[in-house]
């Protein structure tokens, strides 16, 4: 146990406690060839990871009395490239939203983009002109929960269209939480122009057609639709 004083980014004893098997089992799965078991201890590098996430500080400004840039960058980028951060993100957000007395995955997701200026220095490969300003930049795209939890992220050149980025950002949902579907009105050519609210991942697609009021619309307006058999 650290003796050092705590800061505000450390994970508590509940959050080390939900994370905690799965760090002893990423462990158990990546056994050093030399047998050794590490000089630092996990929570403490979770929670040097947990600082730079928090300040937004370079690895090298790390604060002395947690552990080096090196061991701290070498166990994030593992965990990033296998999905084991992933893995913790998902459990704390379950964790918050049983504790907020709702389902584990959403039935409801929210989609937003923003666009922000690229910074000196970043390849013109991947930024764009956002197309009501004309600067380039980036769009960051997010898809989250109605208390606001994050269930995907998506980094997209600015000049990308919204659609662009609502599909990206459905297909990252979908894979992450079994629970929701969307409902989707396209032109032939497959341009989406309308996306409906998520509903549970066990609502027939008859169902759902009907409560969006997609089907009366279409018989309302005599508007021809292709459709799979379920309609």
């Amino acid at each position: 146990m650290s003796t050092r004083k705590p800061y505000s980014s450390d994970v508590s004893d509940d959050q080390r406690a939900l994370v905690e098997p799965v760090i002893t089992a990423w462990k158990a799965a990546h056994p050093s060839v030399s047998g050794h078991q590490g000089r630092y201890e996990m929570r403490e590098i979770v929670n040097a990871i947990q600082y730079q996430n928090r300040s937004g500080c370079q690895w090298d400004l790390l604060p002395h009395d947690l552990p080096p840039a090196g061991a701290v960058k070498c166990y994030f980028y593992k965990w990033r490239d296998d999905g084991t951060d992933q893995t913790i993100h998902d459990l704390m957000r379950w964790q918050l939203r049983e504790q907020k007395r709702r389902l584990a995955d959403p039935c409801l997701v929210v989609l937003d983009t923003e666009s922000l200026h690229a910074a000196v220095g970043v390849p013109a490969t991947t930024t764009g002109k956002y197309a009501a300003t004309r600067v380039p930049g980036r769009k960051r795209c997010l898809a989250v929960d109605v208390l606001g939890l994050v269930l995907d992220c998506v980094v997209l050149p600015a000049s990308a269209h919204e659609n662009t980025a609502g599909i990206a950002l459905l297909d990252g949902v979908a894979a992450q939480c079994d629970t929701v579907t969307n409902q989707v009105i396209a032109r032939p050519a497959g341009t989406p122009l309308w996306f409906s609210r998520a509903t549970p991942g066990s609502t027939h697609d008859l169902t759902a057609a009907q409560a969006h009021g997609i089907i009366q619309a279409c018989l309302t307006r005599q508007i021809l639709v292709l459709a799979d058999r379920a309609y």
